[in-house]
This record gives structure tokens, C-alpha cells and sequence, in this order.
């Protein structure tokens, strides 16, 4: 089983399921000749021509637009926006279209079209090209909002997203691109959209979280249990709509504490629904306010003060230890 980075686990996917299905096509500003920004579409063209893997002009309205009407007709195309800063561009075309057709025709026609896109901070980039904006697609009816923490089920859930007959925002942790590699098996793999994981089994307390924010809450959570005896456990969301709340609420009346952490603002964040499902379904339980380590409710500042805003172990940390400190 071979080890892979996030950014090689996406290209299998996708070669895989162009190998498959022919109506599969990549679209997206140089995603062709340059394999993309990122090069998760390395080498495709060489596979599959320019028919199939096609270079657009900078205008995102057009590269979504173009996709919704592809998928209309009967492909399933994966489009890539270059950052998911740039992506307010296309909202039009997936508020208006992509996420009503299906509403619109009863049924008659379905939008199977996956929006790929790099977000969130972590590798000292420029502005508009760090956002964390998951809530904007994850709050709309009619989408499907996917985001993996890992190589493995990164493949595995972009595999499901380009199969699935419904629009699906597929957001990448780009600080995970490559940063660690894992094994990731050749053979096809899919996981369901729609699932949470359980990253860590612990008894303590319960750390909701996803994307980026997996490693340093697993790295939290580590330092917990070898320097204070503290045992988090761990739940990897990987998909915010459908949101998967069986799990966490089963977590949360086990542990009776819980800390959710995100890179988002904190305002009317993830996080907000995530305590409000708490609350409805594992009140009674909760034996501790839940706790909210977030990002802070502004722009995401530029890499001199990056860090100082993303959540990391330290803050993590401190939040488990007031949360266990306290009374409900």
C-alpha cells in the first residue's frame, strides 16, 4: 500500500474515476497544462487530453456555470476554483442553480457537478487566499459540503462526491496538501458522505473537529494523556451538510464535556450549530458549558500574524482544562 500525500491521494481519485467513467471531466484555471495551482490535476491532461481536462479562462461564474449545465446534460464534472477565496464569484450560479435544480424540477434533473477548491491558512499566503467560509455552502439547502483531515479519506470522500447525483463543495485543507503522508490503498476505496469518524476513543471530554484542525487537536490531545492523564476523545466530522450528529451526541453524553474547534470566525460559525444540536439532543448530559476554540471574528491576517490566529495545541489544551474545571 503505497504512502501518499493529500495532493497525490486527490490525483488517484480523480485519474481513477476518469479511467472509470468517461463522463467524468476536470475544468478549472490551469488545471490542464499547469496540473493546477496545487497540482492535484498533475499529468491529466497527458492521460486524457484537453477534452477532458480543460484549461478555462479566469472567470469562476463561468467555470461553475459551465458545470451546471454539464452536469445537466449528463457529465459529472469536478471544477476547481484556485482558492476558495476567489470563490464568492461563483455564488450566484450555486445559490441560484446548482443547489435548487433538483428543488426547481421536482426531481426531473439533478446537478451531479463536485466543486473542488484549496482553503483555509497555515501556509503563509496572500489575501483572499486563506479564508475558512465552510458555513457560506454548508448553510445552503441542496448542497452537500465535504471536507477530508487526511490523504486516505480525502480519496475516498472525493471519489463518493464525483459519484454522488447531487452538488457537492469538496473544500481542501490546503495546510494538509503535504504535510504527512499515509497509506492509501490502490484498490477502490470510497467512504459515505454524510458520516463523521472517530478519530481518538477517549472518556473525558469530546473535541469536535475537522479538516486542518484534526492534527493539532490529535496533537492536543496526546499531550493531554501523557502529561495529565486526560483522555479526549476525538471526532473528525469530514462532512458539515449532511451534518452527522449521532455520533458526537452519543460522545458527549459519554464524556459529559465537550470543546469544538475550528479555524472559521467564531461568530454564527460551524461551531454555533454544532453547540446547538448539543443542547437539543444531549442537554441533560452536558456536565460543563461547551467550549469553543475558534478563529477570531476577523480577516484572516497576512503570515506575520497567521499563527497568533489559527487554534493550535497550546490554546486546545487550555480550553480541555477549564472545560473540566468547571461546573455546569
Amino acid at each position: 500500500m503505497p504512502k501518499m500525500t493529500m495532493v497525490q491521494a486527490l490525483n488517484m481519485a480523480l485519474r481513477q474515476e476518469m479511467e472509470k467513467d468517461d463522463r467524468v471531466i476536470v475544468l478549472g484555471e490551469d488545471v490542464g497544462v499547469d496540473g493546477g495551482v496545487f497540482r492535484v490535476t498533475d499529468g491529466l491532461i497527458d492521460r486524457f487530453g484537453p477534452d477532458r481536462v480543460v484549461d478555462t479562462p479566469l472567470a469562476e461564474s463561468a467555470i461553475v456555470g459551465m458545470s451546471i449545465g454539464m452536469a445537466v446534460y449528463g457529465l459529472r464534472p469536478v471544477c476547481e476554483i484556485q482558492f476558495s477565496g476567489f470563490s464568492y464569484l461563483n455564488f450566484h450560479q450555486i445559490e441560484c442553480h446548482a443547489s435548487r435544480l433538483r428543488h426547481r424540477s421536482q426531481g426531473r434533473w439533478t446537478v451531479p457537478m463536485v466543486l473542488r477548491t484549496p482553503y483555509g491558512g497555515g501556509v503563509r499566503a496572500l489575501e483572499h487566499h486563506s479564508e475558512s467560509r465552510e458555513v457560506f455552502y454548508a448553510h445552503m439547502p441542496g448542497l452537500k459540503m465535504v471536507i477530508p483531515s487526511g490523504p486516505r479519506n480525502a480519496r475516498a470522500l472525493l471519489v463518493s462526491a464525483i459519484r454522488d447525483p447531487d452538488p457537492v463543495i469538496f473544500f481542501e485543507p490546503k495546510a494538509v496538501y503535504r504535510a504527512f503522508r499515509e497509506d492509501v490503498p490502490e484498490e477502490e476505496e470510497t467512504l459515505p458522505i454524510g458520516k463523521s469518524l472517530l478519530a481518538r476513543e477517549g472518556r473525558h471530554v469530546t473535541l469536535i473537529t475537522y479538516g486542518a484542525m484534526v492534527r493539532p487537536v490529535l496533537e492536543a490531545a496526546d499531550r493531554l494523556s501523557q502529561t495529565d492523564g486526560i483522555e479526549p476523545e476525538v471526532i473528525d466530522l469530514l462532512t458539515l451538510a449532511p451534518l452527522d450528529d449521532t455520533l458526537l451526541v452519543e460522545s458527549a453524553k459519554k464524556t459529559g464535556r465537550v470543546v469544538i474547534v475550528h479555524e472559521a470566525p467564531c461568530s454564527y460559525g460551524p461551531g454555533a450549530e454544532l453547540v446547538a444540536r448539543l443542547v437539543e439532543k444531549a442537554f441533560y448530559f452536558l456536565e460543563a458549558p461547551v467550549r469553543r476554540v475558534t478563529g477570531f471574528d476577523l480577516i484572516m491576517p497576512l503570515f506575520a500574524r497567521e499563527k497568533a490566529y489559527l487554534p493550535n495545541a497550546e490554546r486546545i489544551v487550555r480550553a480541555v482544562k477549564e472545560t473540566l474545571e468547571a461546573a455546569a
